[in-house]
């Protein structure tokens, strides 16, 4: 992770970096990724210019360049102050201090390593160009809720993989987009909100194909539950679920071809790169190539550690704080630990760049609901784990919802603050919903969520 490339030291020494020029590798490596995607602008609103005064005093070029590279990634974002929490839940498990702690601590943690992910993967698409980047931000744009849910799969909490996932299509759909809409009308309550309504049409198409498989399923339930054979109908149930699963990946497939190839222009962002809330849109890559991945592959190996904690610490948590391991997976994790995103599509709203809070918002509940949720059930395919696409009656019904809301909120491409409050205040309610539903003491040993009678 030290390495850091010949571009932080040109920068460090004024070199061809300096003044925003372009080196001829940085150009070479990226003249083509003019056309920024939502997701890379949305997380760039919370990073912070680097400030390299104390650090180019130091004579040593190789550990110059070191103390650059920790300032860049620990410093360069506004949440830098929520790192303290990484080693304090790490000391947490250590000391065997209060799981409810531990939990606490490693939720926290996750926001701004989600956050630099998303700085890494966008430091990486410099290099590789703009569809290796994309299909880098297509994986890791939501690293966090697949991390998590590949640690609840190999726990046996296949209930909480589910309410986590639907949680962040919820958070994603409902909270985001009516709280950035709902703010950023009030923000711009004398101007008129337009955006695009072409990239959210492809969005809610592939939310309501994911929304079809998982009514499927729910309706082939209530049809076979009147068999005589409750062992076959859970095997028919399963396959039902996998076909679906190959399904919506096919579909994803084509959606990352559909963005990346054939009708880029449609998710480039159109906005200019002046950022007047203090966040950063860089021209060019302040870290180098070999540095970005090994970084990328430690910060993912700290969200895998922190990821285990949480699943560990989930139901000791909910019997901490005397509220259900549904609410807490369904509301609590999606809310953290996508925190960072959220603030960036709340930002741009207030700036009236309404079409990068759409970027950012339906192409995350797009991921998780037609990448994460099949993949998950393919993964515990291979694990030897029964995990199928039954949501459960409410679950499913919040999530069909949610898309339907959202739909007819975005099909005339105008905004005002209205139109942000209605999906907020449904979101309010689903939470009510999933808080009042189930208990603590009614979740099992093993993590599964038990209905009340």
């Amino acid at each position: 992770m030290a390495s850091t490339g010949y571009e932080v030291a040109r920068r460090l020494e004024g070199g061809e970096l300096k003044g925003g020029g372009m080196s001829k590798e940085a150009q070479h490596g990226h003249g083509h990724t003019h056309g920024r995607t939502a997701h890379n602008m949305s997380s760039s609103s919370l990073r912070k210019k680097s400030d390299l005064a104390l650090v180019s005093k130091v004579r040593c070029r190789f550990l110059r360049a070191l103390l650059a590279n920790l300032q860049e990634i620990f410093l360069g974002t506004k949440l830098f102050v929520l790192f303290p929490a990484v080693p304090l839940a790490v000391a947490a498990s250590y000391f065997n201090f209060g799981r409810a702690w531990l939990f606490a601590l490693s939720l926290l943690g996750l926001a701004p390593l989600a956050e630099r992910v998303s700085f890494l993967t966008e430091q990486i698409a410099y290099y590789t160009g703009p569809t290796v980047g994309g299909l880098l931000n297509a994986t890791c744009g939501n690293a966090t809720e697949l991390i998590i849910a590949l640690f609840a799969l190999r726990e046996g909490k296949i209930e909480v993989v589910k309410c986590s996932l639907v949680g962040s299509v919820l958070s994603n759909l409902l909270l985001v987009l009516g709280t950035s809409l709902f703010f950023g009308g009030l923000a711009n309550l004398h101007k008129e909100q337009f955006y695009d309504r072409k990239q959210a049409d492809v969005n809610t198409g592939l939310l309501l194909l994911g929304a079809l498989c998982h009514i499927l399923l729910l309706m082939f339930g209530y049809v076979m539950n009147s068999g005589e054979h409750p062992a076959v109908d859970a095997v028919r149930r399963l396959a039902l679920s996998r076909a679906c699963s190959v399904v919506m990946l096919l579909a994803y497939v084509a959606y990352l071809f559909f963005q990346l190839k054939t009708h880029r222009r449609l998710f480039e962002s159109k906005e200019g790169d002046e950022d007047n809330d203090g966040g950063v849109s860089e021209d060019e890559p302040v870290i180098g190539f070999p540095s970005a991945v090994a970084w990328l592959a430690g910060m993912t190996a700290v969200i895998a550690a922190l990821s285990e904690y949480v699943v560990g610490t989930i139901e000791a948590a909910s019997d901490s704080w005397g509220i259900s391991v549904s609410f807490i997976s369904i509301i609590l994790l999606p809310i953290v630990g996508n925190a960072a995103e959220h603030a960036g599509a709340i930002i741009f709203a207030f700036k009236n760049k309404l079409d990068i809070t759409l970027g950012v918002s339906l192409g995350s509940a797009t991921q998780i609901s037609m990448f994460v949720v099949p993949l998950s059930v393919m993964v515990a395919w291979i694990m030897g784990i029964e995990m199928d696409l039954d949501l459960k009656l409410l679950e499913t019904g919040s999530l069909i919802m949610a898309i339907l809301v959202i739909a007819f909120t975005l099909q005339d491409g105008t905004a005002h603050y209205l139109k942000g409050l209605v999906p907020l205040l449904c979101y309010i309610a689903i939470a009510a919903c999933f808080y009042v539903y189930r208990s603590p003491d009614q979740t099992d040993k093993g993590g599964a969520l038990i209905t009340a009678a």
